[in-house]
Parts: C-alpha cells; sequence; structure tokens
C-alpha cells in the first residue's frame, strides 16, 4: 500500500528548509529513502518514505519549487515535518539535480512539466 502526502508550504530557519503538511498525526516507523520520482500529470516531485512494509509518497509541488531550487543551489538541509516529527530528506540535492537533468529537453515528462522544470531549475 503506498500513502500520499503533499507539502502545503515551507519555511526557512537558519540553513534549513522545512517541509510543512497537512498531516496531523505522526507517521511513525518512516525512514527517508533518499529517492524521488516524477509525477508529471501533477505537476510534482515525489519523495519516497518507506518502511518495511509501505511507501508513502510526499508530493512536492510546483508552489514550492522556488524553495526547492534554493535547497540545491544554497545547500540547504530539508526536513519534513509530519505531525510531532520531523524527517530528514537524506539525499534530496542529489535526487533533484539527477531528476532536473533528466527533465531537460526531455518531452516524454510532458510539455508542461518540462517547461515548469527549465524555467524554475534552469534559467538564471
Amino acid at each position: 500500500m503506498t500513502n500520499k502526502i503533499e507539502v502545503t508550504h515551507v519555511s526557512k530557519q537558519d540553513n534549513t528548509l522545512r517541509l510543512h503538511t497537512n498531516e496531523s498525526t505522526d507517521v511513525l516507523d518512516v525512514r527517508a529513502s533518499g529517492r524521488m520520482l516524477v509525477d508529471s500529470d501533477s505537476l510534482a516531485f515525489i519523495y519516497i518514505l518507506e518502511n518495511d512494509n509501505e511507501f508513502t509518497y510526499v508530493s512536492l509541488p510546483t508552489s514550492i519549487w522556488h524553495d526547492l531550487n534554493k535547497v540545491i543551489k544554497e545547500g540547504l538541509h530539508t526536513i519534513l515535518l509530519l505531525g510531532n516529527n520531523e524527517l530528514v530528506l537524506e539525499g534530496i540535492i542529489e535526487e533533484l539535480e539527477y531528476l532536473i537533468s533528466n527533465i531537460e529537453g526531455n518531452s516524454n515528462y510532458g510539455e508542461e512539466m518540462v517547461e515548469k522544470v527549465e524555467d524554475i531549475f534552469l534559467k538564471a
């Protein structure tokens, strides 16, 4: 079974980007996988959390992509807030860089996804 959580907004504190969700209960026994996917239909990056029985997909929508670009450019630590728990999203910079390089100019991801990624992450 796969659960899905959406990041609704972010805050920055020192050298850390904090990802806030509407998840009101603690999601226990999950760990950062260091792996990500692309959801072209929803225009989102997906960070995968896991435990021994299931995956939880954390949706990172376009509304926070400018902040994710800062994560890459400034090397910010990224923490996901789940209820009262904080989870460091290990490997997020490397995964984002890899996905962005694959999406650039690649129509397999859909024209709108390619355009958004190029506009936010590749135009300086």
